[in-house]
């Protein structure tokens, strides 16, 4: 007797590399680095965890492959336009994206990463301050400097302890802790904030355009 196919059974999409890896960013994105594990992961894929190591060798090569895509969606600067425009573009991609997924910074910074993707961002990167004139050296320094700033903004962002709509409330709450007979210069700023003269929200195109305006005297040619 022929079996019968139940037509509402979803045919099941066959475990990859891709797959994992894609399945390992939505968990990060959703609880955390912290909340991945071997077991957790298979148990999000419907699959037995030791399935897994067919795919990827353990939660550090998970680690590196989730980094690897995450920096795969940040445009890459191009020769084709003038250097500020370029390097600002990868910067705001660079901060859009991290703030995407909250975790990636940190694994970005305390982690050696190497994959292709992450190779092609550093190489077009320096490739772009090179041909704008910066010598290799300084090319690897203004790259750094870019990044400590796209970096350490987004920490800030994605860990500050109010949203931007509670700044004034916040303000007005904490303003008891800041006398102006101590601190006049912090209370009179904090007075702006509460009266709405000052949004005191953080301006990352400010700290960019600080930096970007600023490096032109480090170039060898112009």
């Amino acid at each position: 007797m022929a079996k019968t196919i139940d037509s509402n059974t979803a045919p099941q999409v066959p475990l990859s590399r891709e797959r994992v890896l894609r399945a390992a960013i939505r968990m990060a994105d959703e609880g955390g680095i912290e909340s991945l594990s071997m077991r957790k992961l298979a148990e999000n894929l419907g699959v037995q965890a030791m399935s897994l190591y067919n795919h990827v060798a353990n939660k550090d090569d998970i680690l590196d492959g989730i980094v690897d895509i995450v920096a795969g969606e940040i445009e890459v600067p191009s020769l084709g336009v003038d250097w500020k425009i370029a390097m600002r573009r990868r910067a705001t991609s660079a901060h859009e994206v991290l703030v995407r997924h909250p975790w990636a910074t940190m694994a970005i910074v305390s982690r050696a990463n190497v994959g292709p993707a992450m190779l092609r961002y550093v190489d077009a990167t320096l490739g772009c301050l090179c041909e704008a004139g910066f010598s290799l050296e300084m090319a690897d320094r203004v790259w750094n400097a870019i990044d400590s700033h796209i970096y350490g903004f987004t920490l800030q962002e994605l860990n500050f302890p109010f949203e931007a709509a509670e700044y004034s409330e916040a303000a007005q709450t904490g303003l008891s802790l800041i006398p102006a007979d101590k601190y006049p210069y912090l209370n009179r700023l904090t007075h702006y904030v509460i009266d709405g003269r000052y949004d005191g929200i953080h301006d990352f195109d400010f700290g960019l355009e600080l930096l970007l305006n600023g490096l032109d005297k480090f170039r060898d040619k112009v």
